[in-house]
């Protein structure tokens, strides 16, 4: 969520095109010639003895999907004219339905901002046994995950520490401006092992936080991983290799590939960027482990696109928090139960909640989202270990993980 969201912001996305522009569309996809390109470009990018996914030219990607294209110049659906972006097709709309919940969502905002939260006990590791544990995982061998807060996660996979949306500072915002942690990072930046690829899914404050990134050592050194139209950020601040995805389109480094997939979200920095930047998820794969990283989304059919094209993933990271009001939050995050169904439609064994106990920014209560999502896994036939709610702080393997009881 951009901080703040500002309602009068009233881009409808993800739309349909108009009926003539669809038919013609349809008969493009239907073209003996572009089945024969999809065939290839799916053998190239998920047969196992086909090429390195990063090799398979940019359209390629695209057609793999099975992208829609506009009619203008041969772009992809979430390519708008005017350079812009947009949501897949079939997802929720930011309409003007919301605007009337804009007053009474802003003033309620307002009286949570000076209230203090009441945090549960287990909710925050002591930092101290969080650093104990992170260290010791470190020096193993194994895969693990561990929870800083919201929707930044240190992930061992393959050897390599990967961390993503980096918000680790208190606030949520410009300068000391914007929402403010009631919760610090889960460890202490000073004590993270050294980071060899960041991934960042979108550019809102609240997964991209500038004074965390001042404070990122080996900027040289590292990978830094971020949808379309976003890479200037990060070489303007000392950050040397940048990489720029597309949707469907992939960069490997140590034998996990990493591939931007598309979400329901939006972007904004300022009052004057709304969706110049792209959004993402992403899937990270190697030999032993298939992880979704889910960024901000709401739900929508895309889940279920992803599902069948990329899936199954051993294990899938998505957001549960920042749901209410649902006129105004539908079409940016899904709610506990929203989030069950996106790990049934992308076909995840495991599923952890995130984006929720740590900052506010929408008017739920903030320690509902887990009962509700705990619920709802168990109500679709999830077990009760494969339904995960971390504590801020902690640090569990990638396999063999133990039961939330």
């Amino acid at each position: 969520m951009a901080i703040p969201d500002n309602p009068t912001d009233d881009l409808i996305l993800g739309g349909e095109k108009p009926d003539g522009r669809t038919a013609r569309l349809k008969a493009r996809i239907k073209s003996s010639k572009l089945k024969n390109r999809l065939h290839s470009a799916s053998a190239k990018v998920v047969g196992a003895d086909g090429p390195e996914a990063h090799d398979v030219p940019h359209d390629d990607h695209r057609l793999m999907a099975g992208t829609a294209f506009d009619d203008q110049g041969g772009k992809p659906w979430h390519h708008m004219s005017d350079g812009t972006f947009r949501n897949p097709r079939g997802s929720p709309r930011r309409s003007l339905g919301r605007m009337k919940h804009a007053g009474p969502f802003f003033l309620e905002m307002l009286k949570r901002g000076s209230r203090k939260v009441d945090i549960p006990d287990g909710h925050v590791l002591p930092r101290d046994v969080a650093t104990r544990s992170l260290k010791e995982h470190v020096q193993d061998t194994d895969d693990f995950l561990t929870w800083l807060g919201h929707a930044a996660f240190l992930i061992r996979m393959n050897g390599l520490n990967i961390l993503t949306d980096p918000y680790l500072t208190a606030n949520a915002g410009p300068k000391n401006f914007g929402p403010k942690r009631f919760v610090k990072c889960g460890v202490p930046m000073s004590a993270l092992p050294h980071i060899d690829v960041l991934v960042v899914s979108h550019n809102h404050y609240d997964h991209l936080d500038e004074k965390a990134l001042a404070k990122l050592t080996h900027k040289t050194d590292m990978t830094v991983i971020v949808p379309l139209k976003l890479g200037g950020f990060f070489r303007e601040r000392g950050f040397t290799n940048v990489i720029e995805l597309d949707w469907h389109e992939t960069h490997e480094v140590n034998g996990v590939t990493i591939m931007a997939l598309p979400v329901v979200h939006w972007s904004r920095r300022s009052g004057f960027d709304t969706n110049r930047t792209l959004w993402a998820g992403y899937s990270f794969t190697s030999d032993h482990h298939k992880l979704f990283f889910g960024g901000d989304s709401g739900y929508g059919p895309v889940f279920k696109e992803i599902g069948e094209q990329y899936g199954p993933f051993d294990t899938a990271l998505l957001g549960i928090g920042a749901y209410e009001p649902r006129a105004m939050m539908k079409a940016s995050h899904a709610n506990p139960e929203e989030a069950v169904q996106m790990a049934l439609d992308l076909r995840a064994s495991r599923v952890v909640g995130m984006h929720w106990g740590t900052v506010l920014l929408t008017v739920e209560p903030p320690f509902e989202p887990p009962a509700r999502f705990l619920k709802a896994g168990a109500e679709q036939g999830y077990a009760d270990s494969d339904v995960w709610i971390m504590a801020i702080g902690e640090t569990r393997t990638l396999r063999g993980w133990p039961s939330n009881l």
